[in-house]
């Protein structure tokens, strides 16, 4: 089998890797290695992934020939290591679950594997997808623009690999921003779909707060990810309506003209916004002015000191209850010494809690989202920062910290922007469309209507094509990334 040249290939859209492989001018083994030794050369440094399964992903290449015509065929991948890959660890970020293999493939990964898309690998996350960057006990995952700086959380691993180009696109899940955090700190496309929208089958139920998705490097592959991810599966309790259309052809579309309300408030007292993150939100505003839209300020009803408070009392049983099953797995009881502090202070908090409160819990974020979509009925989108700062140094925000209380209240003030949409159910998109003064990738969001992915990504499509954004990362303190030039950000 012949080398291909490192010359930015996985820095394309997966469906043009796709063609090459369909088309006979690149074999799917040949991008498969391609892939791994990209891994093989930057990882130890970037600590993006759990597992590197070299030899499956190499024997499922091989089944792959020329004039295969499903969409992904051939095209490399990764999975965030929460969801059940066939053989492989599903770790979960924590030490306990270290030695769990599961038999079966998640829903998102049969529905990946079915697309002819090669699995090379899980990827990491912080202890339980608790917190909005990726370190604890195990390792903490480099941003590859600034080794010093996180990669963001949960989904951290997956938006690493995409970002240093050892995978074309991953996949995460975003239960407090988990998707769009870490989209806003490597530079690249974050969507969080409607709740409801991609099956948590057949491992989990419906889930008030948790939606999977994908980070790519560009709406299109957004879209056409969503396409093949979206829909139930026999045995769901609920899922979303399905769209009118497929929602790659809704991102090809003009959105018209639309009204877009405009906030840099975020959703908790006392929060400060670093100005570059305004700025940037700013900025996008007065590009869609010129765009044709309607751009409002406004104050939207999501601010208040309770709200954390509420989100956590409904986050921490979520958490719980996957740090039971897991030391079921293990055949014992939760102990202290098996988890990270910030684990056992969740899971101590919602043990004590009793069911009365916890059902108060689930009432109060319910009434919050009655009251955000209803103010938000006038706009056809909500504009604001991802974040609230650009992405911090590693060791900013420890699990390992000595306390926990205030660890998840820094993970919170980083991020006051996110958790709203999954309180909501909302779609919302993260999408790179500034620089930070230091030279990082600064996300900004937009929020759509109810069930309005399609709508949400014509909008941002729309973005893209008016303010097209680097594709690769510059980086610092990490092996030169080969394939990547240096570049400007848009202004």
């Amino acid at each position: 089998m012949r080398v291909v040249p490192d010359d930015g290939l996985l820095f394309r859209p997966a469906t043009e890797l796709a063609g090459l492989v369909r088309d006979g001018e690149l074999s799917a083994g040949e991008l498969t290695n391609l892939a791994l030794d990209r891994i093989a050369a930057f990882d130890p440094a970037v600590r993006a992934f759990v597992d590197v399964d070299a030899e499956g992903a190499r024997a499922a290449a091989a089944a792959i020939s020329p004039g295969d015509r499903r969409s992904l065929a051939g095209v490399p991948i990764a999975v965030k290591s929460n969801r059940a890959v066939a053989g492989l660890r599903l770790t979960s970020g924590a030490a306990l679950m270290q030695d769990v293999r599961p038999p079966h493939d998640h829903n998102v990964v049969a529905r990946l594997r079915a697309a002819g898309a090669i699995i090379v690998g899980t990827t990491a996350m912080p202890e339980y997808g608790i917190l909005p960057v990726t370190e604890g006990r195990l390792a903490a995952t480099r941003n590859p623009w600034n080794a010093e700086r996180t990669a963001g959380g949960s989904s951290g691993g997956s938006a690493a690999a995409v970002a240093a180009g050892m995978v074309p696109l991953a996949h995460g899940n975003d239960g407090g921003g988990s998707l769009r955090i870490p989209a806003s700190c490597c530079g690249l496309v974050g969507l969080k779909p409607q709740r409801g929208r991609i099956s948590h089958a057949p491992d989990l139920g419906e889930q008030f707060l948790s939606q999977d998705g994908v980070l790519t490097r560009t709406v299109q592959e957004t879209a056409q990810l969503l396409d093949l991810l979206a829909g139930p599966v026999p045995g769901d309790s609920s899922w979303a309506p399905p769209p009118a259309e497929p929602f790659a052809l809704s991102a090809s579309r003009d959105p018209g003209r639309l009204r877009i309300a405009l906030t840099c408030t975020p959703s908790l007292e006392d929060v400060p916004v670093d100005p570059a993150c305004a700025t940037a939100t700013r900025d996008v505003g007065l590009l869609l002015e010129e765009l044709g839209h309607e751009v409002v300020d406004a104050d939207p009803p999501w601010r208040g000191e309770r709200l954390l408070e509420a989100f956590a009392a409904l986050f921490g049983p979520a958490v719980a209850s996957g740090i039971a099953a897991a030391a079921t797995l293990a055949g014992r009881e939760p102990r202290e010494d098996d988890m990270e502090p910030l684990s056992w202070w969740v899971w101590q908090r919602a043990d004590a809690l009793s069911s009365v409160q916890a059902a108060l819990a689930a009432v109060a974020m319910q009434r919050l989202a009655r009251a955000v979509v209803a103010w938000a009925e006038p706009y056809d989108a909500i504009l604001c920062p991802t974040l609230a700062e650009a992405p911090v140094p590693i060791g900013t925000v420890d699990p390992l910290g000595p306390d926990p209380a205030a660890t998840f209240a820094r993970g919170a003030a980083f991020t006051p922007f996110t958790a709203i949409s999954n309180v909501t159910g909302s779609p919302a998109i993260s999408l790179p469309l500034a620089e930070h003064p230091g030279g990082l990738p600064l996300g900004v969001q937009l929020i759509g209507r109810p069930a309005g992915e399609g709508a949400l990504l014509a909008l941002a499509a729309q973005l893209q094509a008016a303010r097209p954004w680097p594709g690769g990362c510059v980086q610092s303190g990490l092996p030169p990334l080969t394939g990547v030039e240096k570049h400007q950000w848009p202004t």
